[in-house]
């Protein structure tokens, strides 16, 4: 079997693979995404929660400069 014979069948072979993949997709009504979606429903905790929103302001660096509030002169 010489080389070109060759590669048209693997195309053919991974276009009825792909082919036949979308029929039964299309067959059974099944979508992988949704299947996902359905068993992870109410499993996974809430993302949207800050765990450092109430932490108390220990930075030191914050208080260091006591004249923070004055304006200079920019010329």
């Amino acid at each position: 079997m010489d080389k070109k014979t060759f590669i048209i069948i693997i195309v053919a072979v991974l276009i009825a693979a792909v082919a036949g993949y979308y029929y039964w997709n299309k067959k059974t009504g099944i979508e992988p995404v949704d299947i996902v979606d359905d068993v992870t429903k109410g499993v996974l905790p809430s993302i949207n929660t800050n765990p450092l929103e109430g932490k108390p302001d220990i930075n030191p660096a914050d208080k260091a400069n006591p004249y923070g509030n004055i304006k200079t002169n920019p010329f």
